[in-house]
């Protein structure tokens, strides 16, 4: 009896710390512009960073490019910046996981799958490719290269129950501004946070990789359904010293502990995103990409392939993708401690 007392509460408390860590945004953040995309042939916008003055996305369906952003004439109007990837080093990934990533790359584009993008003060631009779980950094000048991850790193986030569903695996990276930490986000089912540290010339942790494992289901937000899903993280950036997550299901962007990944504030952006003329028809979100700064934020949406026609239509028919820039808080980014 006793026993069983106990693990109804274990239960109770796993229960209650999930929904804490889940809690819903306090604050909605104030839609200032938005702008569609052209010049990104293949669509899928799935990482925004600002480096060097400018604006800079990519689309997971390109794995020799990256595009500068120029605003025009009420559009973004894309410059590709190409590049060239090295061979992919072994993943770590099971043979029925690499297989079934080559198939969906050769099918949709994009064998690489690249979802993060990330620059330091000197210049590095850093891409994270979700089918290979690896880490790409492209110097200003010179050849692109792969970082040296280390082998602990898939075995600890797989065995804290990260990195097992296809097309699942890590969704965003950041690095801090003097390019000697990493961290990166695992996408659902469980999502979660790791960290790294530079070593030399390759990567490790300091302790254990993985900051953060959740496993919670939410109700997505009414307009959208309010189907109950996966938590989520779409991207991740780190600004003055702290992280921030893009989280797609709900519709916010978290602030949170580098050291631990623990969430201290959130903010949501579901008024502005799921008004009539913004929404999209599908149960799910497709805000994917985030960069933060002290005046504001920056939203790319993912609304699909742009090779073979227009992506999916919003409410009121704007088809390209699109990027929405928000004010910063009241109190600044970090206000609400």
């Amino acid at each position: 009896m006793k026993a069983g007392l106990g693990l109804c509460l274990g239960l109770l408390l796993s229960w209650l710390a999930i929904t804490a860590q889940a809690a819903p945004a306090t604050s909605e953040l104030k839609l200032l512009a938005e702008q569609p995309v052209v010049g990104m042939p293949s669509g899928n916008l799935s990482g925004l960073a600002w480096c060097g003055g400018a604006l800079w996305a990519l689309s997971d369906r390109d794995d020799d490019r990256l595009y500068r952003l120029g605003s025009e004439q009420g559009v973004w109007q894309a410059q590709a910046e190409v590049f060239s990837a090295p061979p992919v080093p072994v993943s770590g990934l099971s043979w029925g996981q690499r297989v079934r990533n080559d198939l969906s790359g050769l099918l949709r584009g994009g064998n690489l799958d690249f979802e993060g993008l990330s620059c330091d003060a000197a210049g590095n631009r850093y891409l994270v490719s979700e089918a290979h779980v690896a880490v790409l950094k492209i110097p200003p000048q010179g050849l692109a290269s792969w970082l040296r991850l280390p082998p602990s790193l898939l075995r600890q986030a797989r065995a804290s129950g990260l990195l097992w569903q296809f097309n699942a695996l890590f969704e965003g990276l950041a690095i801090d501004p003097a390019g000697e930490r990493l961290w990166l986000a695992a996408e659902r089912q469980n999502r979660g946070l790791l960290a790294l540290h530079q070593e030399s010339s390759a990567w490790g942790c300091q302790g254990s990789c993985v900051l953060l494992s959740e496993g919670a289901e939410l109700a997505a937000p009414a307009p959208i359904g309010a189907q109950v899903q996966p938590n989520d993280f779409a991207d991740l950036v780190f600004f003055n010293d702290k992280l921030f997550t893009l989280e797609r299901l709900v519709h916010q962007i978290c602030r949170r502990n580098p050291q631990d990944g623990s969430v201290e504030h959130c903010w949501s952006f579901a008024a502005e995103a799921l008004t009539e003329a913004r929404r999209y028809d599908l149960p799910y979100g497709l805000a994917e990409a985030l960069s933060v700064d002290a005046d504001g934020a920056w939203i790319g949406i993912d609304n699909g392939d742009g090779m073979f026609g227009s992506g999916r239509a919003r409410g009121d028919g704007e088809a390209r993708p699109i990027i929405w820039r928000f004010a910063a808080p009241t109190g600044g980014w970090g206000g609400n401690l």
